[in-house]
C-alpha cells in the first residue's frame, strides 16, 4: 500500500500532524510526501509534486482551502484532515491525536469507503479550465460595480439579471459560497447544478438546480465590462466583456475516504439546518454515524 501525504506548509499543526502521520504509517506502507510538506518538515528529501503522486490514499491536513488546493491537482482519493478553522469537507478532526491516529489505521487496513461527489468541469470559447468541487463565481472585476449577465441553459438564453455576480455550485459547494446568497442546501449524494446570484438588483431572484446533464452559461452582455472567474477560490481567470462562461458536469469526480456518514451531523454542528438538532435524538444517535463503516 501507498499512502500520500499534503500538509498546508503554512500551518504549523499542518505541519506536526504530517509528522506524526509519517511516523504512525512508519514500515506499514510506502509514504510519497509533496514537496511543499517535505520542505517544510525537513529531513524527507525533495518529495513529490503534489500532481506526480501516486498513492492508494492522500492525507490532505489544513483547512478547507487546502483540500480544495489539493482535489485540483491531484486524482487520488483523499482523507481531509482539519487543521483549520471550519474544515466542513474534512473527515478527521486534527485536534483529536486519537481520532488521527485511529484513522491512519484503519485507512491502512483498508476499513474505510469511497465517496464520490461531483464536480463541475468549465470552459471560456476553447480554453478549459479546472474543474470545481465547490463552485465556480463570475464575479465583477471593480468593487461595487455590478454586472449584467445573461444566463443560459444548454446554450440558450433563459434570463438576464444585474448583480455582483452568478455562482455555479456542485452539491457539495451548496453547503459553502452559495449558501451565503440563500441557495438550496443539497445532499452530496445527489446531482445538480445550482446557480445562485451575487448581490441582485431585484433581491427577490431565487436560486435554482438544474439538471446536472444540461450545460449552464454565463454570458457577460456588455462588451467593455470585464469579470473575473473564481474556481473554488483557488484559480482565478479574466472573463472578457461579451464571452461566456460554459459550466457542466465534469466526467471526473471527488473521491474522498469516509468511515461513516457525516454530512447531517455536520451541517447540526455548523447550525446550518433550519431546525433543532436536540429534538428527537438521543445523546448516542447525536454522535452516531448514519452509515455503518466498511
Amino acid at each position: 500500500m501507498k499512502i500520500g501525504i499534503a500538509a498546508n506548509p503554512e500551518k504549523p499543526r499542518a505541519v506536526e500532524l504530517a509528522e506524526r502521520a509519517i511516523d504512525r504509517i512508519g514500515s506499514r506502507a510506502d509514504v510519497a510526501i509533496s514537496s511543499e510538506t517535505a520542505k517544510a518538515l525537513g529531513g524527507h528529501g525533495p518529495g513529490v509534486p503534489l500532481e506526480k503522486i501516486e498513492a492508494d490514499v492522500l492525507i490532505v491536513i489544513g483547512g478547507d482551502g487546502t483540500v480544495l488546493y489539493a482535489l485540483q491537482r491531484s486524482r487520488v482519493p483523499i482523507l481531509p484532515v482539519n487543521a483549520g478553522t471550519v474544515g466542513f469537507l474534512s473527515e478527521i478532526e486534527g485536534a483529536s491525536p486519537v481520532a488521527f491516529d485511529g484513522a491512519i489505521d484503519r485507512v491502512l487496513r483498508g476499513s474505510y469507503f469511497l465517496e464520490e461527489r461531483m464536480k463541475l468541469a468549465a470552459s471560456i470559447g476553447e480554453k478549459r479550465l479546472p474543474d470545481a468541487t465547490n463552485e465556480i463565481v463570475v464575479h465583477t472585476s471593480q468593487v461595487a460595480k455590478m454586472r449584467l449577465f445573461e444566463v443560459q441553459v444548454d446554450r440558450r438564453p433563459v434570463g438576464r439579471l444585474r448583480a455582483d455576480g452568478v455562482i455555479l455550485a456542485t452539491p457539495t459547494g451548496s453547503t459553502s459560497y452559495a449558501l451565503s446568497a440563500l441557495g438550496p442546501i443539497l445532499d452530496p449524494g445527489l446531482e445538480g447544478i445550482v446557480v445562485a446570484t451575487l448581490a441582485p438588483f431585484h433581491p427577490m431572484q431565487r436560486a435554482l438546480v438544474i439538471d446536472p446533464l444540461r450545460t449552464v452559461g454565463v454570458h457577460l452582455v456588455l462588451p467593455d465590462k470585464e469579470a473575473v472567474v473564481v474556481i473554488d477560490g483557488q484559480s482565478e481567470i479574466r472573463l472578457a466583456g461579451g464571452s461566456t462562461l460554459t459550466a457542466y458536469r465534469s466526467p471526473r469526480k471527488a473521491a474522498f475516504v469516509r468511515f461513516g456518514g457525516r454530512f447531517f451531523r455536520q451541517l447540526q454542528g455548523k447550525k446550518i439546518l433550519p431546525w433543532s438538532d436536540e429534538v428527537g435524538l438521543s445523546e448516542a444517535e447525536r454522535h452516531a454515524d448514519l452509515s455503518p463503516a466498511a
